[in-house]
């Protein structure tokens, strides 16, 4: 059984993976308490729903093969702070690939076929998913934000997306600094986007939670 704050199928919108049939699976808690969280309700005491499901394994893998997913993002609030070996295991069983954002902060538990870190500065990822990360992702959320976690992650050969923090999508200098961090270092670095919510896809599934605007503007989407 594992805590789960929402379930839908999408398509993935960002990473290396984006523009794919993906099915979401977002477990609840996190101890990192971004100010910026776009899934607030997995935690904030403002936010968290009224109920949390506590459901089987066998039933969320019963969902995913309902469906045309290519593969499953297990994602949070902080995942890793589960034991999700079993979860990766089953979905395995029906021939899905299974994908994890973290954090890094916590030991992950499970054989993930890729793993997307996004470091967070209130709690530092471990070097051990450091070094087993299959992509990075960058939240750049203030000034110097880049450099900060650029010098955290070390040298790498996967590739680090730089995302704007999503209040700040439409910033001229915060999209100025992504473009000029590209241009200046080159590989790993790429520009990022949170396609999906341009789309609206998520919230085309009814069992994904409306957004908990944490600190933010509901205007602007999160």
């Amino acid at each position: 059984m594992l805590p789960i704050h929402e379930q839908f199928y999408t398509f993935q919108g960002e990473g290396a993976h984006a523009g794919r049939a993906a099915y979401f699976i977002r477990t609840f808690g996190c101890p990192v308490h971004c100010p910026w969280c776009d899934s607030a309700g997995t935690w904030h005491p403002d936010y968290i729903p009224a109920k949390i499901e506590r459901i089987a394994v066998d039933s969320l893998v019963a969902e995913v093969a309902s469906t045309k997913a290519e593969f499953v993002v297990v994602t949070g609030g902080e995942p890793a702070i589960h034991n999700l070996a079993p979860l990766v295991d089953a979905l395995h069983g029906i021939g899905r690939a299974v994908h994890l954002e973290t954090s890094g902060a916590f030991v992950i538990k499970g054989d993930f076929d890729w793993i997307t870190l996004s470091p967070k500065r209130w709690k530092w990822p471990l070097a051990e998913n450091i070094a087993q990360a299959d992509e990075f992702k960058i939240i750049v959320d203030r000034d110097g934000a880049i450099a900060e976690y650029a010098e955290v992650i070390g040298d790498t050969a996967q590739p680090v997306w730089l995302h704007p923090e999503w209040s700040q999508h439409g910033d001229a200098a915060t999209l100025d600094a992504i473009t000029k961090w590209v241009k200046t270092h080159g590989a790993p670095y790429r520009a990022g986007w949170q396609m999906h919510k341009h789309y609206a896809a998520d919230l085309k599934d009814a069992r994904s939670a409306p957004p908990a605007p944490l600190g933010g503007d509901l205007n602007k989407g999160f």
